[in-house]
């Protein structure tokens, strides 16, 4: 939308709550840059399960398939909460190779291992219940919870600021609480 107004928001606010509707694909960011806080979100898929997340630390438009900015991203897709995007930035994480694959993939363009998978994929709630996450930046650490199981936890992050983001990426999603806190 930023380059063409008439365009169809892939946001909208339906019941007090914010939705995103999954397409066309983009993201829903902040004015302010944010550093060591925490955010909590309670979200579900009404419907069909998708892919959704977050952009931490977001800055650089257009980074990432000239659309995602340069952030890292905490995955909210069903099955998968909790995955770190290496969207040109970076963050080290425990058993690097096991969760990310072989080092020489590594990356964070297109084509190259930017997944970083989470230590479980048992934490979310069935599809249509509600998850809450909470992701904690601090200094180059970011930890994140998926209904109060720890489910990542990375350091050396090459960014410790930015905006934050939500992406529209496939499948409707419902936020009932998005919250920041400054640590």
């Amino acid at each position: 939308m930023d380059s063409n107004a008439q365009s169809k928001s892939p946001f909208i606010v339906r019941d007090k709550m914010l939705v995103s509707l999954g397409t066309p694909g983009g993201h829903l960011i902040t004015d302010s840059i944010y550093e060591n806080y925490r955010l909590n979100l309670v979200y579900r898929f009404p419907g069909n399960p998708g892919n959704c997340g977050v952009l931490v630390h977001a800055s650089a438009p257009r980074a990432l398939y000239d659309m995602f900015p340069k952030s890292i991203e905490v995955q909210m897709q069903h099955k998968n909460a909790g995955d770190f995007w290496c969207i040109v930035e970076n963050i080290e994480v425990q058993d690097m190779e096991e969760r990310r694959g072989p080092k020489e993939k590594w990356g964070t363009t297109e084509g190259k291992s930017r997944r970083i998978k989470n230590l479980t994929n048992e934490s979310e709630n069935p599809l249509g219940e509600w998850n809450k996450m909470v992701i904690e930046c601090r200094a180059d650490k970011i930890k994140v919870w998926v209904n109060g199981d720890l489910v990542n936890e990375g350091f050396n992050s090459s960014t410790q600021r930015g905006r934050i983001a939500v992406q529209a990426e496939g499948a409707e999603v419902e936020f009932k609480k998005i919250e920041i806190t400054h640590l």
